[in-house]
């Protein structure tokens, strides 16, 4: 049963702690860039006291658009390989770990076959090796490999080392996109969280959701997306529970007090229209406020994060922000009284333009943990 009232049982430290915003940018034409997650087959609505089950009506799900920022702080499934770095150990430059097959984007998940919790794990078993061989279990492109390599004694830093930089963790603010009435799970974003150095969506292993105080933005210009500026404040506020290339997922400990609207209809995919509709989002007011957008270019046959154009066309947004600009980023769109999904990304040659993904999309790849009945 999910205690919707429980309160956080921990605190983030008290300190105002700075953080960058989860973004996807594109260039006109290319690839997506950045940190920087029929009717449909899946809906959140109560049928015989389930949250999710299969339905032909994305009419009858309810939900609250969203459009507040939230911040998250997680820690991956094992330790991700970012980089390398030549060891000098007085005859040379080395780099075990390298020359044993290990790559950028390769996920370390076990050393001497002892499950990897976090990067300072690794880094002690390396510095006490003595010069002795040890063994990485690591995962590419869903395939596990095990090596064993020996770390080679650094003389500029006196201790062992094997030649790689890792990440165990990140942090990042979003903004919602909407939350279920009934239980408080949500979805934000409507793309995945990224790793900086590699593109590759991270293996989230736990997180927790965090609250949000804006402290300014970065107006976007052409070649040089802007960004929303916040740091966290002190509490937890929920979970996450999924990042996935449709947006990250969670629950929240209590509803929101500023939600904008609704709970609103939710829109099949068949529904969404070219033509005038409106996003709501958290700027440096600190305030959700809705703002004029115009959809085009629908693709009723995209099952990805890209699955329309946005255009923003609301004056006040333009002059403070250019356009869509990096934090933005699961900011909830209504067309004709009905969620039909969220802004994804801004087009780094043109920041009033930008994609946008289905609601359905963003539905139907909600965590299992997230279709358990509610009771």
């Amino acid at each position: 049963m999910i205690n919707k009232t429980k309160k956080a049982q921990a605190l983030l430290a008290s300190l105002l702690i700075l953080i960058s915003v989860f973004t996807g940018a594109v260039k006109a034409g290319g690839g997506a860039h950045g940190e920087s997650l029929g009717e449909a087959l899946l809906a959140s609505v109560y049928v015989n006291d389930s949250v999710f089950a299969a339905t032909k009506n994305l009419n009858s799900i309810k939900l609250y658009p969203g459009g507040m920022p939230f911040g998250v702080k997680f820690f991956t499934d094992g330790v991700v390989v970012v980089g390398f770095c030549d060891i000098n150990n007085g005859s040379g430059a080395q780099n075990p770990a390298y020359s044993a097959g290990i790559r950028v984007k390769d996920i370390i998940t076990a050393v001497n076959g002892e499950q990897l919790i976090c990067a300072a794990q690794l880094t002690a078993t390396i510095e006490k090796c003595g010069g002795k061989p040890i063994t990485l279990t690591y995962k590419r492109d869903s395939r596990e490999y095990t090596v064993t390599l020996t770390p080679v004694y650094s003389e500029a830093d006196g201790r062992y080392k094997t030649g790689i930089w890792v990440r165990d963790s990140g942090a990042g603010i979003g903004t919602v996109t909407f939350i279920v009435p009934q239980d408080y799970s949500f979805a934000g974003l409507g793309h995945g969280v990224c790793d900086s150095e590699t593109g590759n969506l991270i293996p989230m292993q736990r997180g927790i959701v965090t609250a949000v105080t804006i402290s300014g933005l970065t107006r976007g210009l052409p070649g040089d997306p802007g960004e929303i500026k916040g740091y966290f404040s002190s509490g937890k506020c929920g979970t996450l529970l999924g990042n996935t290339e449709y947006g990250v997922y969670g629950i929240l400990n209590e509803l929101p007090p500023n939600i904008p609207e609704g709970p609103l209809p939710a829109a099949s995919k068949y529904q969404v229209k070219e033509g005038a509709a409106y996003i709501w989002c958290t700027l440096d007011t600190n305030t959700v406020s809705k703002y004029t957008v115009e959809i085009s270019a629908v693709n009723t046959s995209s099952d990805t994060n890209k699955c329309f154009t946005v255009t923003v066309t609301d004056p006040a947004l333009l002059e403070k922000t250019g356009g869509i600009i990096q934090g933005m980023s699961g900011s909830p769109i209504i067309q004709n009284g009905r969620i039909i999904g969220a802004v994804t990304h801004v087009l780094i040659n043109d920041p009033t333009r930008g994609y946008g993904i289905f609601i359905e999309n963003m539905l139907d790849h909600m965590p299992d943990q997230l279709k358990q009945p509610v009771r």
